[in-house]
């Protein structure tokens, strides 16, 4: 017998082939294998949206390769990712190769492991024809969206434009929480803070004034900040109450795709695209020694926190032995799925919970390393007991004010022995009070009233931002990294460290669309297109008819749009900057070209200077002693090359620092991150050394 199993991708296809052994061919398509055409629409509107598709250009040879393959085996069996778009790919390949469509020959690996894939091949099933429609209703509903409303940007904002039915609304959040931020008026209130001591004991701890007189207080101005000052100048601070009681803490669920982003960008400080592309590797399958090609974790597109019994068992096992019977709770966590949730996979979860990172280690890249670290030690903690804290609250009284002050201190540290959600908004943790009794007198080191202002919402951040998309429905665990790389290539996004923040045209084309497709860039709009997919989904309703429903009015739409804009063109304005034209004088403006941002003098064509925008660095440069500029490749990574170029050629990767070196006194440079070394780039000096 010859049978022949096609994946998406070498690696997936190499570790599988190594599960399946001989009788088996496994070879991979390279992804998708047919697609809607790139130079018109490929939609009939006319006759039920009927989908044109071609064989993608550069495919020619993946195809008739298959072709010949499937040709002369016995059995095909069609193992793309078990998503709508594996399932998609599955059903392009099977029209493709001629394979009977009710035929059971397409299986699904949750894991790529041993028993994974066993349990796969043992399990085939027909292609699941719902699943191929919502994948065909989204794709066209993106295509109707992208190729009639783009042309009608290009017309009125700027050629080039395109609109997007998700990247529309993500960057209609963004634009509209900078508005908020540019709308926020500072609100002083103040506080009155003080630094006590207990009798017998010199531990300083801090207590926040609450109430005055029985009634919550609220301080507005310094004047109210210095009448209670004065009012508690000469007062007792006296110990009223006390109350303690035990509080447990519970370990956040395992992940699910868009809380690995989110966790991934404040522990890792990695973007969501860099996150995906190291869980597909770990999912494909990773080389480790003394075990050959396996795959480390489960299916990484998922909204379901479903575990399996197995998987639960062996993490139990596993903390059992290593930390002891105390570290396992009563009975198995099991975590709630939000109500809309596909919940046709597992959680992401290590796909064998006792291969613990450090077994692992050595061979993996860093990025694959520090991602299954975090999925591993996030699910072996989910699976752990309660931490259980101590904690204290106390009332102090002071002439009639009310002070509080609270604390904590770890019994039982369960869970947190191993990994603690990190939390970028949580306050400072609580510092353990001193022993304390009722009647206490107090000692007063310190008494403070402090100015503060109410601060305006922050901007976005990757991980906000796909918080906030999963929170309103708007997108699926497949589209969140996508969504952001799109936004920000087509530059209606930027990024400031790390938050997101909206262009000139980013904010522009935002508000053509809000006057003239609301629907289009409205959340509850999206996440209810978001809900019929799902229902597409689930065979409850029909894709046609839900295309139909859509494009009836937006058509409509664009029709009354393109009337009330006949003639008219939206500018986009020029920010200008207080850099001089050295041609004639006026000052530069920034531009956006294919490549970014750029100056440009606002007299051309009478005058057409134009160059990059460069920022300074602080650092010299170590040939001829001029600035180093940081700067932008044409793939929009970051570059730092001397002020003096083209006079001057230096360019470096390695980022400059205030630190200058010992033995020259150039500039140092920073290499490989935070854990690097700082270097010195002159020329036979050879300065180096560690960063920490």
């Amino acid at each position: 017998m010859s049978n022949l199993v096609i994946v998406e991708s070498p690696a997936k296809a190499k570790t599988i082939q190594k599960y399946l052994g001989a009788g088996f061919e496994v070879v991979a398509s390279m992804g998708h294998v047919r697609d809607l055409p790139k130079s018109k629409l490929g939609v009939d509107v006319e006759n039920g949206f009927a989908p044109h598709y071609l064989d993608m250009k550069g495919k020619e040879d993946v195809i008739k390769d298959l072709k010949k393959r499937a040709k002369k085996s016995d059995t095909v069996y069609l193992a793309t990712d078990p998503d709508r778009e594996g399932e998609a790919i599955s059903w392009h390949l099977a029209q493709m190769l001629h394979l009977d469509m009710t035929a059971d020959n397409r299986v699904a690996f949750n894991e790529i492991t041993k028993t994974g894939v066993q349990n796969g091949m043992a399990n085939p099933h027909k292609i699941d024809l719902d699943l191929v429609n919502a994948q065909q209703a989204r794709r066209i509903l993106d295509r109707l969206v992208g190729y009639k409303l783009s042309p009608f940007l290009w017309k009125k904002v700027k050629r080039g434009l395109s609109a997007g039915r998700v990247q529309s609304v993500a960057v209609r959040l963004i634009v509209d929480r900078e508005e908020e931020i540019r709308a926020f008026v500072p609100k002083e209130y103040w506080s009155i803070d003080a630094v006590l001591t207990a009798p017998h004991s010199t531990k300083r701890f801090s207590a926040k004034l609450a109430a005055v007189d029985g009634e919550k207080i609220e301080i507005a101005n310094e004047a109210q900040s210095q009448m209670l000052l004065d009012r508690l100048e000469k007062a007792q601070f006296t110990v009223t109450a006390i109350k303690k009681r035990v509080t447990k803490k519970q370990p956040a669920p395992p992940f699910i795709t868009s809380t690995l982003q989110q966790e991934a960008s404040k522990r890792l400080g990695f973007q969501s695209k860099r996150t995906m592309k190291a869980a597909q590797e770990l999912y494909e399958g990773i080389d480790v020694d003394g075990m050959g090609a396996v795959g480390l974790i489960t299916y990484m597109r998922t909204d379901s926190l479903r575990i399996s019994a197995d998987a639960q068992q062996a993490a139990a096992e596993y903390i059992q032995k290593t930390y002891g019977d105390n570290y396992l709770p009563e009975k198995p966590r099991v975590f709630k799925t939000k109500k809309n949730a596909q919940d046709a996979h597992e959680a992401i979860r290590p796909s064998m919970p006792d291969l613990s990172p450090d077994r692992v280690k050595h061979s993996l890249t860093s990025d694959q390393y520090k991602l299954y670290k975090l999925i591993w030690e996030r699910f072996i903690a989910s699976q752990m007991a309660n931490a259980l804290l101590d904690t204290i609250s106390v009332d102090i009284d002071a002439g009639g004010c009310l002070f509080k002050a609270s604390g904590y201190s770890v019994k039982f540290d369960g869970f947190t022995v191993l990994y603690e959600e990190k939390n970028e908004d949580a306050e400072e943790n609580q510092k353990m009070l001193p022993l304390l009794a009722m009647g206490d007198i107090l000692k007063v080191i310190k008494l403070d009233g402090n100015q503060h202002f109410t601060q305006p919402p922050a901007r976005f951040t990757e991980a906000t931002l796909i918080k906030a998309l999963e929170e309103n429905g708007i997108g699926r665990p497949s589209t969140y990294a996508p969504t952001i790389t799109t936004i920000l290539a087509r530059m209606y996004v930027e990024r400031e460290g790390k938050q997101l923040k909206p262009t000139v045209l980013g904010e522009v084309t935002t508000q053509v669309m809000k006057e003239h497709f609301q629907k289009i860039v409205d959340a509850d709009f999206t996440a209810k297109m978001e809900t019929a997919l799902d229902n597409v989904e689930q065979g409850t309703q029909d894709w046609v008819s839900m295309l139909e429903d859509f494009y009836q009015d937006f058509a409509k739409t664009l029709e009354t749009a393109e009337e009330a804009m006949e003639g008219k063109h939206v500018k986009i304005p020029d920010e200008e900057t207080d850099i001089v034209c050295e041609k004639c004088g006026r000052n530069m403006v920034i531009k956006i070209g294919p490549y970014g941002k750029f100056l440009a003098c606002p007299g051309f064509p009478e005058c057409k200077n134009a160059k990059q925008i460069m920022q300074e660095t602080g650092g010299t440069c170590p040939k001829c002693g001029q600035k180093v500029v940081q700067k932008k490749s044409k793939r929009g990574r970051t570059f730092y090359g001397c002020s003096g170029y083209p006079e001057c050629n230096f360019m470096t990767w390695n980022v400059p620092v205030e630190e200058k070196c010992p033995q020259c006194g150039c500039t140092l440079f920073q290499r490989g991150g935070k854990n690097g070394v700082l270097v010195c780039e002159k020329e036979g000096c050879g300065f180096e050394k560690s960063v920490k």
